[in-house]
């Protein structure tokens, strides 16, 4: 019987071998959202097993990444200060697959997931320092395919508190606030980044705020954010759909349209895209879903 036995688990294991097949228990460690997202690089989510603590969404093929279109970086925080970006795969993986590397606080989600507790602001510059880092090493498969002159925090709701308490690190080159602005004089609310106006004056990059209109509960925070902000370029787009945005929608929605166009000119200077931004009137203003304004900008 046993050696019937043993006969039998080697021919298993080697047809397992022959048609590569696994039953591994392990959870999956990249997965494509959607259809990979309608940029020209298709868009993967992966959890990269130097950076567990975040996600990470980028092209698929690397090799198609060169000296002429290296990868910015974007590091993301999640609404919530939630340590997992369940809620914003379809957004992120929209942008990403316009040649950005995005970085999500917080380990990739399985299917059905959601949430993992709460995260730090900290976790944005972890995100940058490790791009950096992968970028310098040669057994990295981003070995010298990051652009890491070109750096940009964002984040939606408490995640943009988040973004606004790390957007001063001088490595930050934009900075994009989604449903979010700085709640008040007296620091916030407990458990989020304890923030006050004045700390607007430490923003030194081009600011973008989208925010979901007047049925957005930080509409009123943003708004005032962008009527102080007075020393940097700033724009801000309202949306009417309220505190949730579109990042759910099919390929993030209208939001991952406005973000990705400012991401473009700003982190890979195609003025194509700026064209949305840029302007009196600005091209986004004959929109007829949008309401914009802005400051210190052309």
């Amino acid at each position: 019987m046993k050696k019937i036995t043993l006969i039998l688990t080697m021919s298993v294991a080697c047809f397992l071998s022959v048609h590569n097949v696994s039953f591994s228990q392990d959870k999956p460690t990249s997965r494509i959202v959607e259809d990979g997202g309608t940029g020209p690089f298709s868009a993967i989510m992966i959890s990269e097993k130097t950076l567990p603590t975040h996600t990470v969404f980028r092209p698929q093929d690397l090799s198609k990444i060169e000296d002429t279109n290296k990868l910015p970086i974007i590091a993301w925080g999640n609404g919530a200060c939630a340590n997992s970006p369940w809620e914003h795969i379809n957004f992120l993986s929209e942008v990403s697959s316009y040649g950005f590397l995005v970085i999500a606080i917080g380990p990739m989600p399985q299917e059905g997931e959601q949430g993992r507790g709460r995260s730090e602001s900290k976790q944005l510059i972890d995100a940058i320092d490790w791009a950096i880092a992968q970028n310098k090493d040669s057994n990295s498969p981003y070995f010298n395919k990051i652009d890491v002159t070109k750096i940009a925090v964002s984040g939606m709701s408490c995640g943009g508190l988040q973004t606004l308490e790390m957007a001063p690190d001088p490595r930050v080159t934009t900075a994009v606030i989604y449903n979010s602005g700085i709640l008040g004089a007296n620091g916030g609310m407990p458990g989020m980044p304890a923030l006050v106006k004045d700390d607007l004056k430490k923003l030194h990059t081009p600011t973008l705020y989208v925010l979901g209109g007047e049925t957005d509960i930080a509409y009123n925070n943003g708004m005032d954010d962008f009527k102080r902000i007075d020393h940097v370029p700033v724009f801000v787009a309202n949306m009417d759909v309220g505190h949730g945005g579109t990042y759910s929608k099919p390929h993030g929605g209208e939001f991952a349209k406005v973000a990705t166009a400012w991401y473009q000119w700003q982190l890979k200077g195609n003025e194509e895209a700026a064209k949305m931004f840029k302007g009196q009137p600005s091209g986004l203003s004959n929109s007829p879903i949008w309401k914009v304004d802005k400051k210190n900008m052309p």
